[in-house]
């Protein structure tokens, strides 16, 4: 029996309000993976978002892991095998919320605030990733109180370690193939092209993440005693690094570019008609001026470009006031971002002969690797593909636009490569959203149609003809 899909929308419309106080409740805790002290957050968030599945009528459960909890959910749907399997997965680890100084709020405390799109709701884990993953579970809720089911099979499997490198991914993958069999996943993760227009992301970039440590003398020295008669690993550093790139914007690492493949003709042509707003990118980040590789377009270089960028760098006495010293040893982070057929490990030795040939006198090197992962590429001819699309355009009144991403969703090759399907990547971000910086935010009415989507997709989900239809096939390269 076909279960309709418009009173499941007036409950979503009905019952917004519950839904941010419900957002709000797991915003408030400070689900920090990366650091240890917050280990008792990420286990309470955990909890919650349990317990609140288990509301809805799933059967979900708790994992221990040797890092943070996994969750898996399970509404068994409809009797007939005919029915597609879906797996949806989120994370509900959030990056740690620092520099605290440069919130207008605090970063734990959610705030509704006015902005150029009406209301929004400023916190760390706005959009990434805990408001995108209550956008699939508020459908779930109203698709169950309504119709007192959900129209195709469901298994949830939400993380907590997804900003730290997911360690326990795998593992736990492997270890419960038979629990998480589907037919496709759907992952909320990504943005829209716009407030406007829905996007599905097709591309994404892979991550090499490394922090490196340059140790000098033996301990911290009086730099008027001392300065300009021995090595300083701040200078030495912060020079080496300088040398990462060349003047064009051109990484510098051995064989860096080996392996880079250049657009299709057909895959420039589209992208071109995108109508990408250079501008508006810019000033989205307080910016005017594009930099990058030499010769492309800024599309190009967050799409289908790699870069290499310092992501932290620190050394000696930073405290407040005057402490003149030559540091024993500076440190830094970074990451490569890498585009189909780059190889995670070939890049991070090229990293290491890089640093190797550049070690100056009385120097050693440290340099502990962070994880990698490759780029991935989803296929776009496929029967879920076209239902997600089909609902996302019923929603937003607009085709949805094929989009490339410049981030890293490393789950998407694990589900391939260890569970066998591919995935869909719908998203309901913004380019302006502050990922991972201060004043993290989500548009109140990107949450509002990212529900009313993943309601709709799932009503499209339903009216396919067989779960047995062709997935989208996705590269890892």
């Amino acid at each position: 029996m076909t279960m309709p899909l418009a009173p499941v929308l007036e409950r979503i419309d009905a019952q917004f309000d519950q839904a941010v106080d419900r957002l709000c409740a797991l915003l408030r805790i400070p689900s920090v993976s990366t650091d240890p002290a917050h280990r008792s957050d990420t286990q309470r968030a955990a909890r919650l978002l349990t317990d609140d599945l288990a509301s809805i009528g799933f059967q979900a459960e708790v994992h221990d892991t040797p890092g943070q909890p996994m969750i898996t959910a399970h509404w068994p749907g409809p009797a007939s095998d005919a029915a597609p399997h879906i797996l949806y997965y989120g994370h509900y680890d959030v990056q740690p919320p620092d520099p605290i100084d440069m919130w207008d709020s605090g970063p734990f405390e959610p705030t509704i605030a006015d902005g150029p799109h009406g209301r929004r709701l400023i916190a760390r884990g706005a959009v990434d990733d805990k408001g995108q993953l209550m956008t699939f579970i508020e459908a779930f809720r109203a698709w169950q109180a309504v119709h007192g089911e959900l129209p195709v099979k469901v298994t949830v499997l939400l993380e907590g370690e997804e900003e730290s490198g997911s360690p326990s991914l795998e593992p736990f993958l492997e270890a419960n193939k038979e629990a998480l069999a589907a037919d496709v996943c759907m992952i909320s993760d990504t943005g829209m092209w716009d407030i406007d227009t829905p996007a599905i992301t097709y591309m994404l970039r892979g991550l090499v993440y490394v922090e490196v440590a340059l140790h000098g003398p033996s301990h911290d020295l009086h730099s008027g005693m001392y300065g300009g008669a021995v090595i300083n690993p701040a200078n030495e550093l912060t020079r080496i690094l300088g040398e990462l790139k060349d003047e064009r914007g051109v990484v510098q690492i051995p064989k860096f570019y080996d392996d880079v493949l250049e657009l299709s003709d057909a895959e420039a042509d589209q992208w071109a008609n995108l109508g990408f707003d250079e501008a508006a990118f810019l000033a989205s980040a307080g910016l005017r001026t594009p930099v990058g590789e030499a010769g492309r377009t800024s599309i190009e270089r967050i799409w289908s470009r790699p870069a290499c960028d310092i992501n932290g760098i620190w050394s000696g006495y930073t405290g407040q006031g005057a402490k003149t010293i030559i540091p024993a040893r500076a440190t830094a982070k970074l990451s490569f971002r890498l585009v189909p057929q780059q190889d995670p490990g070939k890049i991070y030795d090229g990293l290491v002969a890089f640093l190797n040939r550049r070690t100056p006198p009385d120097c050693r090197w440290e340099i502990k690797s962070h994880g990698g992962s490759r780029a991935v590429r989803v296929g776009t001819e496929s029967p879920y593909l076209e239902a997600a699309m089909r609902g996302l355009e019923s929603t937003f009144g607009r085709k949805p636009v094929l989009m490339g991403c410049g981030g890293s969703i490393p789950v998407v090759g694990s589900i391939q490569r260890i569970l066998g399907f591919d995935s869909l990547l719908v998203g309901f971000g913004l380019e302006d959203d502050r990922v991972h910086s201060p004043n993290e935010k989500f548009e109140l009415r990107c949450f509002e149609m990212g529900m009313k989507s993943q309601a709709a997709i799932l009503s499209e989900f339903a009216a396919m003809p067989t779960r047995r239809a062709t997935p989208p096939r996705t590269t890892v390269a």
